[in-house]
């Protein structure tokens, strides 16, 4: 018996009049392409204060003796995750925007897709769990140090770390395991369950009922409203008539704005913060 042939075309590998795709091409944030240069600068300016904002955070935090405490220990944590987070979109992204043939592997999307929940997902516990040390820090002064000890804070931290990672993997091998015979364009400029699904030929239900269980939990007002509000607006109802376009804008505000904002919003403002802050740099000065 001969050996089935293949040939690649586009992206896709068509074997005995099936078609697989080996690639996708990442469409972008917008069609207009007089925008990319600003767009382009704009991405970049805020992914620079989220890296240098949130590596600053994690470098006082870590050197300090004065802000080992479990507040600061979450914020330090904050800070990592926030950098970690913008860099699994943003670079593919500020390369997509002068970049002619916007492709990613099946296997980059694939793994872009797992970091961005594994990522997500523990934000959206950590921000539950940094309210909750803030509620028992106001709430239970006199119980804190004993509720919120250094073992009790390491464990937590393990565990919202641990638990969204096995729950993106879920998610990646489903995603992973579906055929996509038809486009490869992804209308988004990262790979997400929401567009891939959009072009998964086969039976997507038990996909879309797992991608409808994203739940995220209130933290401070400022971060619900430009952190969670628009997860929520994409992610609860992924069926819904939303149109990828408003998907792809209201997924810039928690990929790039918010990890830029956090610093200001959590520890920048903080005395005891710009305190430290201007301890080390007299230090290096």
């Amino acid at each position: 018996m001969s050996a089935p042939t293949s040939v690649s075309q586009g992206g896709k590998s068509v074997l005995l009049n099936q078609t697989l795709v080996t690639e996708f091409l990442l469409l972008g944030v917008t069609d207009i392409q007089e925008l990319n240069p600003i767009l382009f600068v704009t991405v970049l300016a805020m992914y620079f204060v989220n890296v240098f904002g949130n590596g600053a955070i994690m470098m006082i935090v870590i050197l300090d003796p004065r802000l080992h405490s479990p507040m600061y220990f979450f914020l330090g944590n904050l800070a990592c995750l926030d950098i970690c987070f913008s860099t699994v979109t943003v670079p593919k992204m500020l390369e997509n925007f002068f970049s002619t043939s916007k492709a990613i592997s099946f296997l980059g999307c694939i793994t872009q897709l797992h970091f961005f929940h594994f990522l997500g997902s523990t934000e959206a516990l950590l921000l539950t769990v940094m309210a909750f040390d803030r509620f028992v820090a106001i709430c239970r002064p006199l119980h804190y140090p004993s509720i919120m000890n250094r073992q009790v804070c390491i464990q937590v931290a393990v565990s919202i770390w641990a638990i969204p990672f096995l729950h993106a993997l879920v998610h990646s091998i489903l995603t992973s395991r579906l055929n996509f015979c038809g486009s490869n364009h992804i209308h988004h400029f990262f790979c997400d369950v929401k567009p891939l699904l959009e072009l998964a030929c086969g039976n997507t239900e038990l996909n879309s009922m797992l991608h409808k269980a994203l739940s995220t939990c209130a933290s401070h007002f400022m971060v619900v409203v430009i952190f969670y509000a628009p997860v929520l607006f994409i992610y609860i109802n992924p069926d819904s008539g939303s149109s990828l376009e408003k998907d792809r804008i209201i997924a810039v505000m928690y990929t790039v704005v918010t990890p830029a904002l956090n610093p200001l919003i959590y520890t920048l403002r903080n005395k005891e913060v710009r305190g430290a802050l201007n301890r080390k740099i007299r230090i290096l000065l």
